[in-house]
């Protein structure tokens, strides 16, 4: 079996400042000669120790999962986080790590905290390692205040372009298409209504220019993208995702799409009448267009 080193983390969003990270532990394992390896877990360790706790997470397990193997590590384990290991000590989750998984090196974050109480110091986790024959080693920062809380917060804000400097990577959207009110549809406007995982944090209501990927599909359509409760249209309270793909036409009934965020457009309001509503849309169309040859895609 072959020996690693390794960082641990949760890793939402996987965004530049775990890329960065995980970078550093890869140069470690090139120049020691082992393999690299990312510790995670497949649910908020929160919600083992809060029942209540809900999580608004910016990536789904398996958009973690691809987000992750991209990296190019080498090692992928995901531990079942529960009450037992919530009540490990530092030192015996660390001993778990070389016992279990051959991790010789650990990488650890520059703000990074582990083990029951998480009241360790870096020091600490150094005479750890010493006592059980592992070499800690701590990671550098990414400079610019990078982190899944930045994140959040610019997406819950309307703040697409500081989301997208904080992840690396367009924020998306990915889920089901299910059957929806076909407003849009009789406003000229048909829409895919996203069902997405509950955990999934749906950024601010609003409107947004974005591109939308259809399941089994490689290029990507351009489309604007609603977030809200559809006050014009007196639909309710539930909230819901619809997409609407510019040139475009057929059934998407069951479909999986991956939308993702270009620019925020404008927030949602309640208009008039459904005339006033249709020329507002016609009105995002045309700067969704127009936005189109301003945004660099990669």
């Amino acid at each position: 079996m072959g020996q690693y080193v390794a960082t641990i983390g949760f890793f939402d969003g996987v965004h530049s400042g775990h890329r960065y990270l995980i970078q550093q532990v890869m140069a470690q394992a090139q120049s020691r000669g082992l393999q690299s390896m990312v510790v995670t877990f497949p649910v908020h360790p929160r919600r083992v120790l809060q029942a209540d706790y809900q999580p608004r997470l910016l990536t789904t397990k398996d958009e973690k999962l691809e987000l992750l193997r991209q990296t190019g590590i080498d090692r992928l384990v995901w531990l079942d986080f529960d009450r037992q290991m919530a009540a490990m000590t530092a030192r015996e989750f660390m001993q778990m790590l070389r016992d279990e998984y051959a991790v010789r090196v650990l990488v650890i974050g520059y703000d990074h905290r582990f083990g029951h109480g998480r009241t360790e110091s870096f020091e600490d986790y150094v005479a750890y390692g010493r006592q059980l024959g592992m070499e800690t080693v701590r990671a550098n920062e990414l400079q610019g205040g990078i982190s899944s809380t930045v994140a959040r917060r610019a997406l819950l804000a309307g703040d697409v372009q500081l989301a997208h400097h904080t992840l690396g990577y367009r924020y998306f959207l990915q889920g089901c298409v299910v059957h929806g009110f076909q407003n849009g549809t009789r406003m000229g406007f048909p829409t895919a209504n996203l069902q997405l995982d509950a955990e999934k944090l749906v950024p601010m209501n609003g409107a947004y220019s974005v591109s939308v990927t259809i399941e089994g599909e490689t290029d990507p359509h351009q489309g604007m993208l609603n977030i809200g409760h559809r006050p014009t249209l007196d639909n309710g309270n539930a909230r819901s995702i619809e997409v609407h793909i510019f040139d475009w036409h057929g059934d998407l009934y069951g479909q999986q799409l991956r939308v993702e965020l270009d620019d925020f457009l404008r927030p949602e309001r309640k208009f008039q009448s459904v005339a006033d509503l249709r020329s507002q849309l016609e009105a995002d169309r045309a700067e969704c267009l127009r936005r189109s040859f301003l945004i660099p895609h990669s």
